[in-house]
């Protein structure tokens, strides 16, 4: 499912490890990173129900033992977002978990506090935060401090990483973790969308993934990657955690032959013990307790 560097999280299926400051307000007792295949598998039945009768695309990944990378990030959160956690959600936009509503209504009402910020007026549709902030977060200004920061699918529009991680670091509790989860900088489609001028790539989202335009905004690909996330992080006195490329067999999903072929591949790959090459990242970054 996962290809992971070394990383101070437990390896799958080993126990879950103590964590500094497990005791604050908020703070989960452990992180499990890349999440064990037990919580994988009840998300997925949760959302889909039986794999026998749900829809062609689950029904064919579940018998591929294929977990797509949102599904992990909705996997590291879930077991992130406690009764005490107070979260803010940068760049949330109208979905605090795109593919997942009944997750997102559950961890919505688990959290003590959810605080969704976004520039975008699509923020005002989003049925989950508790808060709705429109504004951009390289600016954003708050008292409050975070036991759980996420960014999902958003590091690459960021333009100004400094500023940004600035913002992350001032805004998470002592003990607290900020979640990134985006693309790569150097996997094939984000090359390609690189290249491809911005007012036609809605037409090839749309096309392949049925998007909508107003869910397109311009990418920078300027933390998109391992070491430069390290980077700005520690320099901000902030650890990783944990870190995992997921590998990602979603390019030709809509299409049954597409998603077959990429699931293929990808077994094919790792038999050979090579890498898929379109992959996402998944990291967690800790600020020390006080």
């Amino acid at each position: 499912m996962t290809r992971t560097g070394p990383t101070t999280a437990a390896p799958e299926g080993a126990p879950p490890q103590s964590a500094e400051g497990a005791d604050l307000p908020g703070a989960a007792a452990s992180l499990e990173l890349p999440p064990g295949c037990a919580r994988l598998e009840a998300l997925f039945l949760e959302k889909f129900g039986d794999p026998q009768v749900c829809g062609w695309s689950p029904r064919m990944r579940w018998g591929f033992r294929y977990f797509t990378p949102d599904e992990h990030y909705e996997a590291v959160v879930e077991s992130l977002v406690g009764p005490t956690t107070r979260w803010i959600d940068v760049g949330c936009g109208r979905m605090l978990l795109p593919n997942n509503a009944k997750l997102a209504q559950r961890l919505s009402e688990t959290a003590s506090r959810l605080v969704g910020v976004d520039p975008d007026v699509t923020i005002q549709e989003n049925p989950f935060v508790h808060e709705r902030i429109q504004k951009g977060f390289d600016d954003f200004e708050t008292d409050e401090r975070f036991d759980l920061v996420t960014m999902r699918m958003v590091a690459e529009h960021v333009a100004d990483p400094e500023q940004v991680c600035d913002v992350l670091a001032k805004v998470t509790a002592p003990g607290g973790r900020v979640v990134i989860y985006t693309v790569h900088k150097f996997a094939p489609v984000p090359l390609i969308t690189s290249l491809v001028p911005f007012g036609a790539r809605h037409a090839v989202k749309r096309f392949l993934w049925r998007t909508e335009e107003k869910d397109t905004f311009p990418t920078c690909f300027r933390m998109n990657t391992r070491g430069t996330l390290r980077r700005l992080f520690e320099a901000r006195g902030m650890a990783e955690e944990g870190f995992t490329l997921l590998d990602d067999c979603r390019s030709l999903a809509r299409f049954k032959p597409g998603q077959w072929s990429e699931l293929v591949a990808r077994k094919v790959l790792r038999a050979v013990g090579l890498p898929y090459p379109e992959v996402c990242l998944l990291g967690v970054y800790r600020k020390p307790a006080d």
